[in-house]
């Protein structure tokens, strides 16, 4: 271990090195002048006072009346020793660094953001951010989907339905020509698009579903959700009015946890019979679970 004596002394002479390369924090706003100096006002003048000494003072040493060159270097000490003290912000930073000359890392770190820090609009921000977002959620969107139809043309099923819309559009007749298990490329690619493929979780990308849009429509859907509750309210707890059929099915569906897309694709008849046995009540739901298992059971 080093002695404590040289301990000291390094820390002496570590302490030398930085106050002759780290200048005060406040030599960072009028150089090594005081801006109040500079336009020969107080440090408790207020914003008028600031603003008519530098009007005085610019005229005096402005270039185009006075063509001495330290006035032109002092017009430029006094224009930036105003806009300082001219905004509040700006001002209350410069005084803090007067009080607390210490703490140099501190007041460079406030003067640089305030100088050069970005001002933007925080809304332009947030449309920026809307807009980029959105684009990303819209080709991510169309990757997923020219995935999933890449991955679906590979099925045989696929296939088998290219086929037989041939077979219909040519009235039942195959081209000999052709290869029974190759079919051209012009031809498929015609037939796929007659084709609808229903893809569960991979729909084509819709504009409506993209953040911007939400986002821009947020006012329209709560207003929409607020007058929704209040007539769901008045009907089936004050009224106490039969459900129609479209609640039950969303009642049906929220109670199974059923995705929209595969309530949507579900068959009626299926729909019906659980809509028959008001699911969205937990013991019915709890005796078709209890039935599900069972038939689960006798399946295995």
């Amino acid at each position: 271990m080093a002695p404590p004596a040289t301990i000291r002394w390094f820390a002496l002479l570590l302490a030398l090195m930085l106050s002759l390369l780290i200048s005060p924090s406040t030599a960072i706003y009028c150089d090594e002048d005081d801006c109040y100096d500079l336009l020969g006002v107080t440090q408790s003048a207020n914003s008028s006072e600031i603003k008519k000494a530098y009007y005085k003072l610019s005229l005096k040493h402005h270039p185009d009346k006075n063509p001495d060159p330290e006035s032109k270097k002092l017009f430029v000490k006094i224009a930036t020793a105003y806009e300082i003290l001219k905004d509040e912000a700006t001002r209350e930073q410069y005084d803090y660094a007067i009080a607390h000359p210490e703490e140099v890392f501190y007041n460079t770190a406030r003067y640089y953001r305030a100088y050069y820090g970005y001002k933007t609009d925080p809304r332009a921000v947030l449309i920026g951010l809307l807009l980029v977002l959105s684009g990303f959620q819209y080709l991510n969107q169309w990757t997923r989907y020219n995935q999933a139809i890449d991955m679906v043309k590979k099925t045989p099923a696929y296939k088998n339905r290219l086929k037989a819309l041939e077979l219909e559009r040519n009235g039942g007749a195959i081209n000999k020509k052709k290869s029974s298990k190759q079919m051209d490329k012009k031809t498929e690619e015609d037939l796929s698009k007659e084709l609808d493929l229903q893809i569960t979780g991979a729909g084509k990308p819709s504009l409506w579903e993209l953040l911007c849009v939400r986002f821009l429509l947020l006012p329209y859907t709560v207003s929409k959700l607020l007058l929704w509750c209040g007539h769901w309210f008045w009907r089936y707890k004050v009224k106490k009015s039969p459900y129609t059929w479209d609640d039950a099915s969303y009642l049906t569906q929220r109670a199974l946890r059923v995705r929209l897309d595969s309530w949507v694709n579900m068959d009626d008849v299926t729909k019906e019979d659980l809509l028959q046995r008001r699911l969205w009540e937990q013991s019915n739901l709890d005796a078709y679970f209890a039935e599900m298992r069972k038939e689960s059971k006798r399946r295995r």
